[in-house]
């Protein structure tokens, strides 16, 4: 298990006191994680000995920020097991990944006889894309539902999928219901029936062990600032023969190789997908975050935020009324919950009224919400640095809030 008590230590906002006085309980890890020092170090060596822009320059300090920011790709690329360092890709976050995919294998793939399959629990940023680019590119879109327990009715992916269907987009891990999906199997079923495959890394990045040639999936994508690292920095892996085959999202500067007032011929990969100046310091910062997370290691952080999630689980169960959403036996890092007729704004204004942090609302899943017939739900979830005291407090919290709200 971890030195939880020495992880703390590397993280400074978790002895932030709530209105000066409260010590914090942070419990919306799903929402963003909390930086480690390292990381805001190397942000602010940055910007104090490197800032210049990258790829273009012949100067010391150019070259200097150039030789970080691949260094940043290669930790990506270790992290994930990625074959080379050409099948990664620097967006913003996982929202700009998805945009990027969605648009760019439309262009490049799709036609108004193909099909493309979503599922029921993704979240907004995995479903809003699709409906933008079926819009322009008048394909058929299609999704997976999920039972009640929260788990996909993977039998139906069977019945989906016909000769037209080009491609799935799928959520690894809910960012609401806290499933895992069967990824890996379902891969190899698309496979079967050449279908292409993304997977939203948004929420396992961070809670599993990511390796992206064992899955096989086309494309795998998350942000940085759900994993340790800083905000405005994203990733998508790509196999390489499906990028060199992919139309570029955004031009401008550095995705291109000539251009003349007639035509531009575009750039190799990855700088294809990376048109104008990239943020710097963010990249080097998740290159940063990543190799600390390793260094901690990855699978005592999958058992130790396990342990967390059961040990809470197993406090919500004692409280009267109380309605868990999201039952699989596969299942990792949050959990979503009402209690009896309290609202669930209600509930989570109280509780921050006491120091605890949870989010509340439909978390970018109203198709969930609709699922259940619900207008949203209250939500916590876990990361390394938290610990059974903050449970514990959050449930001395939770049973103040319910006495004062009934």
């Amino acid at each position: 298990m971890l030195d939880v008590k020495e992880i703390r230590k590397d993280f400074p906002l978790l002895e932030t006191k709530v209105r000066d006085k409260l010590p914090l309980v942070y419990l919306d890890n799903a929402a963003t994680t909390q930086k480690p020092k390292c990381v805001i170090d190397a942000l602010s060596d940055y910007y104090l000995r490197l800032n210049a822009n990258v790829h273009r320059g012949v100067h010391w300090l150019s070259s200097q920020a150039t030789d970080y920011f691949e260094l940043a790709r290669e930790r990506v690329r270790d992290f994930i097991n990625a074959p080379k360092t050409e099948n990664i890709i620097f967006t913003r976050g996982t929202t700009e990944s998805l945009n990027l995919l969605a648009e760019t294998i439309s262009i490049s793939f799709l036609d108004e006889d193909s099909e493309v399959i979503i599922s029921e629990m993704e979240h907004h940023s995995n479903i809003v894309p699709w409906h933008i680019a079926q819009k322009k590119h008048k394909f058929k879109l299609k999704y997976i539902p999920f039972n009640d327990k929260g788990e996909l009715e993977t039998e139906q992916l069977q019945n989906l999928i016909t000769p037209k269907t080009k491609l799935l987009s799928l959520t690894h891990i809910s960012n609401t219901l806290g499933t895992i999906n069967p990824i890996k199997s379902i891969i190899e079923l698309c496979h079967k029936n050449n279908v292409m495959v993304i997977i939203d890394g948004a929420q396992s990045i961070a809670h599993l062990s990511i390796d992206v040639q064992d899955l096989d999936c086309d494309f795998y994508v998350f942000s940085g600032h759900k994993v340790y690292a800083p905000m405005g920095i994203g990733v998508v892996y790509g196999k390489k023969e499906l990028l060199e085959k992919m139309y570029p999202y955004h031009g401008g500067g550095e995705m291109i190789k000539e251009v003349s007032m007639t035509a531009t011929t575009f750039n190799d990969i990855p700088y294809r997908f990376e048109a104008g100046t990239p943020s710097v310091a963010d990249t080097i910062g998740l290159g940063v975050a990543l190799e600390y997370l390793k260094k901690v290691g990855v699978q005592d952080v999958i058992a130790w935020e396990d342990h967390l999630m059961h040990y809470a689980t197993e406090r919500l169960q004692t409280i009267e009324n109380i309605r868990i959403f999201g039952q699989s036996n596969n299942k990792s890092s949050c959990i979503s919950f009402l209690v009896g007729n309290i609202h669930h704004f209600d509930l989570g204004t109280i509780l921050d009224m006491q120091g605890v942090a949870i989010r509340t609302g439909h978390h970018c899943a109203q198709p969930v919400m609709q699922h259940y017939h619900i207008e949203g739900t209250d939500r916590l979830s876990f990361a390394m640095y938290n610990t059974e005291q903050e449970i514990d407090i959050f449930m001395t919290a939770l049973q103040k809030a319910i006495a004062m709200l009934q």
